[in-house]
């Protein structure tokens, strides 16, 4: 597959899907989510190529030059290259403080960027998008409940509920509460780290949005694409990423990860096993 090609993958023109009802669009949604835990869990190396060309356009929606790329194959690696860079509570500190003086740091304008992506998307949708605001039913307001998919969508719970709930949440518990976490963990254990981006562990988000366009269930503009395109082939090609003025730290994607099922789970949610990951430098994060 060419690096042109993945990267306009997830946003390809939506199929013809007229006549589908709830349960063939629900089907489809399953194997589009699982394409997207699959590269979420992928130990092939990096394709450099393709996270340079996407990040360098990343950068250019901040007004930022390319940056100098500098790859590392863990994130422990990672850790002394990106001293300086600041932390999340440093930038929640500088956002509550009105004078504060001098530009803001990329982090923030990276953050502000990607937020105002998700929510160009999500107007996108041509239902009431669950991640904007939470779907509710009968007159008191309560929440959908979370069901079997197929018993949700015979008890009447929105396919659009079923689909946030069965990809962007399902996602988010198998590459973010069951991978990224417990690597976190163990790198915050002698201090807080800077803020970065997770490469393959970012699909939940933008696999959601994938979905719900090949589904056609949602419509983007050109530019909307265009930007969702660059943060997918980043998601399809990388590992971690910290964002600096004049360099970006990558790590490779680790070479071994092995997953369990999640007990109970009703979206295929994984976790890490016991000695789950591996990075190409042989580094495997161990709980203290």
């Amino acid at each position: 597959m060419t690096a042109p090609t993945r990267r306009d993958d997830a946003a390809r023109p939506a199929a013809d899907v007229r006549g589908r009802n709830a349960h063939d669009r629900w089907r489809e949604a399953v194997k589009i989510r699982q394409e997207w835990l699959d590269h979420g869990l992928s130990t092939e190396p990096a394709d450099r190529q393709t996270t340079e060309r996407g990040l360098t356009a990343i950068y250019a929606r901040m007004s930022r030059p390319r940056p100098r790329f500098a790859w590392v194959d863990s994130p422990a690696q990672a850790v002394p290259l990106v001293a300086g860079l600041p932390t999340l509570d440093e930038l929640y500190l500088r956002l509550r403080n009105p004078r504060a003086s001098g530009p803001s740091p990329l982090a923030s304008d990276l953050a502000m960027v990607a937020s105002q992506l998700r929510g160009a998307l999500s107007a996108g949708v041509v239902h009431v998008d669950p991640e904007l605001a939470p779907a509710r039913k009968g007159k008191h307001g309560e929440r959908w409940r979370e069901l079997p998919p197929a018993e949700a969508l015979r008890a009447g719970v929105p396919l659009g509920v079923v689909l946030h709930q069965g990809v962007h949440t399902a996602l988010h518990r198998s590459l973010a509460h069951g991978f990224r976490f417990a690597v976190r963990t163990v790198l915050t254990a002698r201090g807080p780290l800077p803020v970065c981006w997770y490469g393959q562990q970012d699909a939940a988000w933008i696999a959601y949005y994938d979905v719900l366009h090949r589904l056609g269930l949602a419509r983007y503009g050109p530019d909307q694409l265009d930007h969702l395109g660059h943060w997918a082939a980043v998601a399809r090609s990388c590992g971690w990423w910290w964002p600096g003025e004049e360099v970006c730290v990558v790590v490779d994607r680790p070479d071994r990860i092995r997953t369990e099922a999640v007990p109970g789970a009703w979206h295929d949610e994984v976790r890490l096993g016991r000695d789950g990951v591996r990075y190409r430098d042989g580094w495997h994060p161990q709980p203290a």
